[in-house]
């Protein structure tokens, strides 16, 4: 009699919650100066200024923070068009997420820039490149960007990618302990995206599979990290 194959276990990705507030932000020295700009505002060296950082790295955790704290709008780069910038600025303050070479239209953020001059306006802009790596054709967007002040955002230490991993699998409601956070911390790349993709791999193999999250789960998925 030939064996009756077990069924896989599909998994959903479910929404889950990223808490974003000020209390679940993680200090450490990789973000302490993203974080100062956001307390010291508006006490700013510019109306406009740059924060730059890696992947996943509270970008816009911060920006969040700022938007709670400044009543800013917040629109995403590649979104902008000339026709949004006036309500975009209704409120006097402005974050503008994720620009990216080639990803925005060059003429719509020269207007948003000129107009927030004039209204003076706040506007936090996220970035994962420095100014001067930016391919922008608009001379004088290009010049206006490169002189707007940055502040950059740093790899995690020791401490911060543990807590980093901690908070992720808290964002899922997934209960580990301290040796899959130990293992994972061993294993994985020292990023802040690569935190938050071993996390979402743990959390779907967990589910399909029907198991907790546990060390042994982690051995097995991550064996050849």
């Amino acid at each position: 009699m030939v064996g009756r194959v077990q069924p896989r276990q599909l998994a959903f990705a479910l929404p889950h919650a990223e808490s974003l507030g000020r209390d679940d932000f993680l200090e450490g020295p990789a973000n302490a100066a993203g974080l100062a700009l956001v307390d010291r505002w508006p006490d700013w060296p510019n109306r406009v200024m740059l924060l730059v950082g890696p992947e996943g790295s509270g970008k816009s955790h911060l920006a969040a923070i700022w938007a709670e704290e400044a009543g800013a709008r917040s629109t995403s780069a590649h979104t902008l068009t000339a026709a949004d910038v006036p309500g975009a600025l209704a409120t006097g303050a402005l974050v503008v997420e994720d620009l990216k070479s080639s990803a925005f239209d060059e003429r719509a953020l020269f207007h948003l820039l000129n107009l927030a001059r004039e209204d003076q306006a706040f506007i936090l802009i996220t970035a994962r490149e420095q100014p001067s790596v930016l391919q922008v054709e608009l001379r004088d967007l290009r010049s206006r960007l490169r002189a707007i002040p940055t502040v950059s955002l740093l790899p995690p230490d020791d401490q911060l990618f543990r807590a980093l991993i901690v908070k992720f699998c808290a964002d899922r409601q997934l209960s580990v302990d301290e040796t899959v956070v130990s293992f994972l911390t061993n294993r994985i790349e020292r990023s802040y995206a690569a935190a938050r993709q071993a996390v979402e791999l743990l959390d779907s193999e967990a589910l399909r599979l029907g198991r907790p999250v546990t060390r042994a789960l982690a051995a097995e998925l991550f064996r050849n990290a």
